[in-house]
């Protein structure tokens, strides 16, 4: 089992139900409640996981998330492109961008093997089955 929350900023300049919209296309079950500028609630990678297979990303998702683990913590917290998003697709950033980054921190008992399953290893392109 894993706690899974994604936030985001929320400029006066956009549409909250547009920034709304973009994260559900992404993680469809998420809870999402805009609240002093910030949009965040709970939700769950199983749409993210598809999306990452069907962009051929296994690897850099795996990667990014890999890289978001601190020594000692069952936490990862990766950063999505929040333009990217409002198309349905899955864009990793390891910076700040103009319009702001979604942030998605996953806390799971095995952070190790809840990556294996969002995210398995490839060999060739090809998941490798463990």
């Amino acid at each position: 089992m894993a706690d899974v929350t994604v936030s985001c900023p929320v400029y006066p300049s956009e549409d909250p139900d547009k920034v709304k919209a973009a994260l559900l296309g992404i993680f469809p079950t998420g809870e999402f409640e805009l609240a002093e500028g910030e949009m965040k609630g709970p939700a769950d990678l199983d749409r993210f996981s598809e999306l990452i297979r069907r962009q051929k990303i296994l690897d850099t998702a795996r990667s990014q998330m890999q890289k978001g683990v601190r020594k000692g913590k069952n936490r990862t917290v990766f950063s999505l492109n929040k333009q990217v998003a409002t198309v349905g697709k899955i864009s990793f950033v390891d910076y700040r961008t103009v319009l702001g980054t979604i942030s998605v921190s996953v806390e799971a008992d095995d952070i190790d093997a809840f990556i294996d399953r969002v995210a398995p290893m490839t060999v060739n392109g090809e998941e490798v089955k463990q």
